[in-house]
């Protein structure tokens, strides 16, 4: 094992002796307590001399589950990193026109208070779960990236404030947009903002975006031809692959035991009884129930994503504190990528098969993983 790995093992076992005790009933809910031990985890994170780091949330509901994609930024916030992050509530609706937080289409919140917050900077209407506390909600996939010029870093924030002024200014038809700026689930969503960024702003000129305009005859053409944060993911990956950038990967597993129910959700489940699923590309997976990805594009993302694994962050249930774990040595990513199309390969073939096996590909644990002892029959 090496150094900095043990390191980190050591370093995070000190910061769970020492922290003081925390009513595990009363967290997971706004303007409750937040985890201790948060300060010395970051400082272990922080030990890394990444430059920013791509958070990919998992989805939340049964079938359809996108999740959610924002980027955090090192170097902008006083001791944090800043996570920008497309606003759902956004979209000049009139449902949304009253408490909710509109202020802004892309959101610039400190990376702890995204992942563990309890109480926000935005102000109350701010929504738990998705603008602040993710953690509590969902897990979060952080894939950190090496070696990005500072002018790059400079563009990404200059082209999201960007946004918000199109935002403001009502404007249409922009040269990464055709529409009016404002969120849309389909037309202008996370994934869009975030690739948008990286293209028109920090010059990935190659980076495909997909263009979806939406009519009342068009709906299923236009879902099928949205951005979607799992696909975003990996094209960005390939593209810092291609810059000579280093990576890793950081799981932010969910706290599993928060009682809070949004308000604003239909369904009214508390956040501990949600789905917590890997976000699904577009395929047959998508509308699939936990544990039953089987579709190759699916299967590759979760498997280059461990083989890039790292540390494992988590709220221990017991002390109310939150806890680094160190995963493995992180594969560089063209061996990661190479294990996984491998592995990917075998099992999506696996998969059309009833007869039970054991996947060849590894996920990071607690995902929606696909069925590690048996397959399901395929779906005609």
């Amino acid at each position: 094992m090496r150094a900095d790995a043990a390191s980190a093992i050591c370093t995070a076992a000190i910061a769970f002796a020492l922290a003081d005790h925390v009513d595990a009933t009363t967290l997971g809910l706004p303007g409750g307590p937040e985890p201790e031990g948060i300060g010395q985890v970051a400082t272990i994170l922080h030990a890394d001399p990444y430059d920013m780091e791509l958070l990919i949330s998992f989805g939340t509901s049964k079938g359809g589950s996108a999740g959610h994609l924002a980027l955090a930024l090192r170097g902008e916030g006083k001791g944090d990193d800043i996570v920008y992050s497309a606003n759902f509530y956004a979209d000049r609706s009139s449902e949304h026109a009253q408490g909710f937080y509109t202020k802004d289409l892309m959101l610039a919140i400190p990376k702890l208070e995204y992942l563990y917050g309890t109480h926000s900077s935005l102000g109350e209407n701010a929504t738990f779960g998705l603008d602040y506390g993710e953690a509590y909600k969902r897990s979060v996939i952080g894939v950190r990236v090496y070696g990005v010029p500072d002018a790059e870093k400079a563009a990404l924030v200059a082209f999201m404030r960007r946004i918000n002024e199109d935002y403001h200014a009502h404007r249409r038809a922009t040269e990464y947009h055709d529409a009016e700026v404002r969120y849309d689930y389909l037309q202008f969503n996370c994934a869009k903002s975030i690739g948008s960024a990286f293209k028109y702003g920090a010059g990935y000129t190659d980076l495909e975006i997909a263009s979806s305009r939406l009519s009342s005859r068009r709906k299923l053409a236009s879902a099928l031809n949205a951005n979607i944060p799992t696909e975003m993911a990996m094209k960005l990956i390939d593209q810092w692959n291609a810059r000579g950038y280093r990576m890793d990967v950081v799981l932010y597993r969910k706290y599993a035991a928060s009682t809070y129910v949004d308000p604003h959700d239909e369904s009214r489940i508390a956040f501990k009884d949600l789905p917590d699923r890997f976000p699904s590309v577009l395929s047959r997976d998508y509308l699939r129930e936990k544990g039953q990805y089987r579709d190759f594009d699916n299967l590759y993302a979760m498997y280059v994503l461990y083989n890039m694994g790292r540390y494992a962050v988590r709220v221990d249930d017991t002390r109310g504190s939150l806890v680094i774990e160190t995963l493995k040595i992180p594969m560089p990513y063209a061996q990661a990528s190479e294990r996984a199309i491998a592995d990917a390969s075998v099992d999506s073939r696996r998969f059309r098969v009833r007869l039970p096996f054991v996947p060849a590909g590894k996920t990071l644990a607690g995902n929606s993983a696909a069925p590690r002892e048996s397959a399901e029959p395929a779906s005609p």
